[in-house]
């Protein structure tokens, strides 16, 4: 969660690895290295020192940020490799054309590439792969997928493309993946005895968040709003049981990447029916995200990825 917060604030879009294609020098310190080819920690700090103007961290956080760049970047290389080898080739036009449209919103805000570079942390060359990955990406998926496949996409996301809402109140103690068990097992312990506690009426949720949530939101009793089905992709676990409980349903503890949670929903709006042909662009969108999540998964299982990051 703080990588996805730190980018929303900052706007920053993480760059790709190693975009120059030659090896480092044997000074240069290697964060991990992809099938042989590496990311250094030249490039993980680069993409930190972009998300850092968000705010100071404290070291523990700057160690998970770091770790969570690292995991972004190699996410990012073993999607490059995969295309390289099977990806259609993109028209460098395509790209001019992006930049240039890039460049015309930029000057109506009164901005510059260079300023919008520094901001993000890359290079125009870096900018220029990424959205040749992304292109090269859309146009493998629109090759592999099906008018059935698309079609049954939609009909399993209906909540997304209906555009239904659920209020949503959480309750987290924060604690990472490496965390020991001996903590998570006191954490896990901690939160049933407050399940167990809001189950039997002897307090109410909001009351139980002020009291021990580790999150913003706890001033606000766990209310985090209204959401979309979707509009959580970095709290995919949270969006997913969200949906699955009626409103005033109280969820199990929920293990995500950031922490321990209880949920409950405090409010549903049922949004408006959709069909396929009516938001196919969305459609596509959503079926070529969850497509490079299943490719990358998979590509990591088979890729031999060493990592080295101090």
């Amino acid at each position: 969660m703080l990588v996805a917060v730190l980018i929303s604030l900052c706007g920053v879009a993480q760059p790709p690895g190693n975009s120059g294609g030659t090896a480092p020098s044997a000074a240069t310190p290697v964060a991990a290295t992809v099938n042989g080819e590496p990311i250094t920690v030249a490039e993980v700090d680069a993409a930190l020192d972009a998300l850092l103007q968000a705010g100071p961290l404290t070291a523990n956080q700057r160690r998970q940020l770091r770790s969570s760049i690292l995991n972004d970047l190699i996410d990012d290389l073993l999607l490059k490799q995969f295309l390289t080898k099977h990806g259609p080739k993109v028209n460098p036009a395509e790209i001019d054309a992006q930049m240039m449209a890039l460049k015309a919103r930029l000057v109506r805000e009164n901005r510059t590439l260079e300023q919008f570079l520094k901001e993000t942390g890359q290079t125009e060359a870096q900018l220029r792969e990424q959205w040749t990955l992304q292109n090269q990406l859309a146009a493998h998926v629109k090759q592999q997928a099906t008018d059935e496949q698309l079609k049954a996409y939609h009909a399993a996301n209906r909540d997304h493309f209906d555009k239904v809402e659920v209020r949503i109140s959480h309750i987290v103690i924060r604690m990472s993946r490496m965390a020991p068990p001996t903590e998570r097992a006191a954490a896990r312990e901690k939160l049933q005895v407050v399940r167990a506690d809001l189950l039997a009426g002897k307090i109410d949720f909001a009351t139980a968040a002020r009291k021990v949530s580790q999150c913003p939101s706890a001033t606000q009793g766990g209310d985090l709003g209204y959401i979309r089905r979707r509009s959580l992709p970095e709290d995919e676990p949270l969006a997913r049981v969200a949906f699955a409980l009626k409103v005033g349903e109280l969820s199990q503890i929920i293990e995500t990447d950031y922490g321990l949670h209880l949920l409950t929903v405090t409010d549903r709006k049922p949004g408006s029916p959709s069909t396929v042909e009516q938001c196919i662009v969305e459609v596509l969108e959503d079926f070529t995200e969850d497509y490079r999540l299943q490719l990358v998964a998979r590509l990591r299982k088979e890729a031999k990825i060493i990592v080295s990051l101090p």
